[in-house]
């Protein structure tokens, strides 16, 4: 019988999917389960703790474990304290209401984790670049350091939201003779099936369409030499390599 005591849960939760898994204490992986987004900052702190809830449940159900000793989350959107406190607290009593015991838990930012894992608590950085974009750093003494990172609205440059926002506007005024041709318009037309500007209209803003997807058709449409697409990379790829000047400047 696997005791709960020797059993970690670690969360690794962003933008556009969450992981979970479950591990002993030589960090052997015993269950997994995958979700959807986790970023409350876009989901909303009450479905962001309904889904970490149900994946902890569910990596725990083959060992009919009714507690752990421990559980980490790095979370996408919980750099700032309103946001992770929300989560823990709403996680806790979601479990505690199932009768399950989890004795630690923290909530920490998603580029905390992934330095941590990338570096094994040495100094580095590393620059992220999923649906939001950050970089994120660790001096000689164990310093933490961000640039970066402001969401969607305020920042997020290099990320699939703002490659695929920008392809978006693209195919927008291509529609209305503003814009050049781009491959990315037909490249929409066959995936999505948007043949005109009120169709796109429709999609983007009445049907919680995922902008950053669209990130992949921009990448495949420049991949073919479409100069609108080279052109939105181009700027994208020039404000990732700003964060990373930004960074070295800190460090």
């Amino acid at each position: 019988m696997i005791s709960a005591m020797s059993l970690f849960i670690g969360i690794d939760g962003g933008g556009s999917k969450t992981k979970c898994v479950l591990a002993d204490d030589k960090l052997n992986i015993l269950s997994q389960a995958d979700g959807g987004p986790s970023n409350p900052l876009t989901v909303g702190i009450e479905q962001s703790a309904n889904l970490f809830t149900n994946l902890i449940k569910k990596v725990s159900l083959n060992f009919n474990l009714n507690g752990i000793d421990s559980a980490i989350i790095g979370l996408a959107g919980a750099g700032r304290k309103r946001e992770s406190d929300g989560v823990r607290n709403a996680i806790i009593e979601l479990l505690s209401r199932e009768k399950f015991i989890l004795k630690n838990l923290e909530i920490i930012s998603d580029a905390e984790i992934a330095i941590e894992g990338a570096f094994s608590g040495k100094p580095g950085a590393i620059l992220i670049a999923g649906t939001g974009s950050i970089i994120f750093g660790k001096d000689k003494i164990g310093k933490l350091i961000r640039a970066g990172g402001n969401g969607k609205i305020l920042g997020d440059e290099g990320s699939g939201y703002s490659i695929g926002r920008k392809g978006l506007s693209a195919v927008a005024k291509q529609f209305d003779g503003r814009g050049r041709q781009t491959l990315l318009t037909e490249i929409l037309d066959s995936e999505y099936g948007i043949k005109s500007r009120d169709e796109l209209i429709e999609k983007v803003y009445n049907e919680k369409f995922d902008v950053a997807t669209v990130a992949k058709n921009v990448i495949a449409a420049a991949e073919m030499h479409d100069k609108v697409c080279m052109k939105i990379l181009n700027e994208e790829i020039k404000e990732l390599i700003v964060h990373v000047k930004s960074l070295k400047k800190i460090l």
